[in-house]
């Protein structure tokens, strides 16, 4: 298999191991969606050189100093065709002739060399953070769903803050959470954390509103509105456009009132003009909607936006503040117990880091996943790519931004489907052939790995890959070598849990897969078949008969005991870090999302069936602590 100098693979090895060759037509289509000229041809030594890259074995270009970026791992060639001005990170200079400096500091580095050409040199560690006294265990969870009595209608911060100082007492050391990532603030609100509008900011739907600093003093006017929202929990299904009016209502009261503070203006001064372009961006949607391609012509790119931003700075001041007050209480809760943050594989077109990176993005194109034994026409997760030469070209500065926005406050980053950081499956969407006319687009791994690694390092925090489905010879084991832990499933690993590898993050399920509970009772399959889904039965079977072997559990078991007995085997996995799901610990029956479903299930919709106050006392939650405590 090989690349031209696009990274668009000439063929690939689908799940069953049969070859599809890239055709001439999604060849075209994706070049097209690259903005790449039909004359731009790539020559057999441009695509030999690009093959090399791509597999990691990138020394011949990581040491040509006209190249775009020169990543500096330790122990890495050093050797300079000519002298060159290095400008750090820290704004200092030095003069390098002949090789690097043995003594350069961690960091994105400038490279200036005679001729006038400049580079980016990313110094690395190896690996990225993994205290070798990690072992632990904790809970998944998706924290809207976490309600509490006082939640309006979804978990929030605080709901989480208390999950985990609750979480904390049973032993755990770290709690996985879905991604708190910013939809558009406009309705319909997504419900799904994995579409983000940006992956750099949060959705401010989680912010617990009575501890936003003057609530007391709307005095009538918030008691109605709290009222209105604990209402809200009477409904299991959640409805973010009701808990959307009401916190808006009452976070625009609060910012009206709002005098200024010091700590705002330093959070305003470190986001810098990433978040003046994104409160910009949901100041202007609030106008004209959630596609900024549909927008007038006049602010349909950031650097024209500009004029709205100063002629209505109250409004993108107010978005700011959302964010500012997002950030202090998610501060809050990582203080309580290390939270495991989740970064989605890609970004929605119609999107703010669409909008704002949208010469970066590929147009007319989304990612998803080649057919296979689940999905025989594949799958289409309608997510934008970045087109990888010109993320390159641009230094890697959106990556970087994403990596180090959603590490803060984190202990830990699982990055969703981690092969994507070596190539996405690419589905041209002008082509009309679906998944089967896609094929994949290779990244350069080494590089974005080293970024993964340094952003770990500087935030003390360890990284999960997310490496299900189907993971192309060489993968796993480069991961490992950065330290970064694979992700392992008891459904899907061929081997009793002894056997699991230590260098893992392990448990039972995930949100797109069924629970234990509607597993073990067949409500999983029952739901597929109302809803219009044709399940996969023997498969279905299978898999319980492998959790009743694994779990020593009777096939009449009742549910709880089944899920006490699977993670009791779970536990003797050697892995660095176990999860049990907050919906395995309640017996829950439903998935939290059903793949290849739009309106016909509640996707990411579905609160726990009890609130917060009864979790801490019911006692299934409570077996599964003290059977994976150590």
């Amino acid at each position: 298999m090989s690349t031209d100098r696009f990274g668009i693979s000439d063929r690939y090895h689908d799940a069953q191991g049969t070859e599809h060759v890239t055709t001439d037509e999604t060849r075209a289509a994706l070049r097209r969606a690259m903005g790449v000229a039909e004359a731009d041809e790539p020559d057999a030594a441009s695509d030999a050189a690009s093959d090399a890259a791509s597999d990691g074995a990138s020394a011949a270009r990581d040491g040509s100093d006209g190249d775009a970026v020169r990543v500096l791992p330790p122990g890495g060639a050093r050797a300079l065709a000519q002298p060159v001005e290095l400008v750090l990170e820290d704004g200092s200079t030095r003069v390098a002739d002949g090789e690097l400096p043995g003594d350069l500091p961690l960091g994105y580095h400038r490279m200036r060399a005679r001729d006038g050409h400049e580079s980016l040199l990313i110094v690395a560690p190896a690996a990225c953070h993994l205290p070798d006294d990690l072992r632990t265990w904790g809970w998944a969870a998706q924290v809207y769903a976490t309600r509490s009595r006082a939640s309006w209608g979804m978990g929030d911060l605080a709901d989480l803050a208390r999950l985990a100082r609750w979480a904390r007492g049973l032993g755990a050391g770290c709690i996985m959470i879905n991604p708190l990532s910013a939809p558009t603030p406009v309705p319909l609100i997504e419900p799904s954390p994995y579409y983000p509008s940006s992956r750099r900011f949060r959705n401010p739907l989680f912010l617990r509103v009575e501890d936003v600093p003057g609530f007391e003093a709307l005095g009538d006017t918030g008691a109605r509105l709290a009222s209105a929202g604990r209402a809200l929990n009477q409904d299991r299904r959640i409805d973010r456009d009701a808990v959307f009016r009401l916190k808006m209502e009452a976070l625009e009261a609060l910012f009206a009132r709002f005098a200024g503070d010091a700590a705002f203006d330093a959070y305003l001064a470190k986001q810098g003009d990433a978040l003046t372009e994104f409160a910009t961006y949901c100041a202007l949607a609030e106008r004209h909607g959630k596609d900024w391609r549909r927008w007038p012509a006049q602010h349909r790119r950031p650097a024209d936006a500009r004029a709205h931003a100063a002629e209505n700075a109250p409004r993108v001041r107010f978005h700011a503040w959302l964010q500012w007050l997002v950030d202090v209480q998610l501060a809050g809760a990582a203080r309580a117990l290390a939270l495991i943050n989740d970064l989605p594989i890609g970004i929605d077109v119609a999107g703010a880091d669409a909008w704002c990176w949208q010469d970066l993005m590929a147009a007319d194109v989304s990612v998803g996943a080649p057919p296979d034994e689940f999905s025989a026409n594949g799958q289409d997760w309608g997510l934008a790519p970045f087109v990888p030469h010109k993320l390159r070209a641009a230094g890697y500065g959106p990556f970087i931004e994403t990596i180090r926005s959603m590490l803060a406050h984190a202990g830990g980053l699982r990055i969703d489907h981690v092969m994507g950081l070596f190539r996405l499956f690419w589905i041209p969407r002008s082509s009309g052939l679906g998944a089967k006319g896609g094929t994949y687009v290779r990244s350069r791994a080494d590089e974005l790995l080293a970024i993964v690694a340094l952003e770990s390092v500087r935030a003390r925090a360890f990284v999960v890959g997310e490496d299900l489905g189907t993971v192309e010879d060489g993968v796993r084991e480069m991961l490992a070598a950065r330290r970064l832990l694979s992700y392992r499933l008891l459904y899907f690993e061929p081997t009793a849990p002894r056997q699991f590898p230590e260098l893992a993050l392990t448990s039972v399920t995930t949100h797109d897969l069924a629970t234990i509970g509607g597993l073990w009772t067949g409500s999983d399959v029952a739901d597929q078949k109302r809803i219009g889904l044709s399940p996969n039965e023997p498969g279905m079977r299978a898999l319980r008969e492998k959790i009743a072997r694994e779990a020593d559990a009777p096939a009449d078991a009742p549910v709880e005991v089944a899920i006490e007995r699977t993670y009791a085997a779970l536990a003797q996995a050697p892995s660095r870090v176990l999860l049990a799901t907050l919906d395995d610990a309640l017996a829950v029956s439903e998935r939290p999302n059903m793949p290849g479903t739009v309106t016909e299930w509640p996707n990411w919709s579905l609160a726990l069936p009890l609130p917060l106050e009864e979790i801490e006392d019911a006692p299934l939650p409570r077996k599964l602590a003290a059977t994976l405590k150590r």
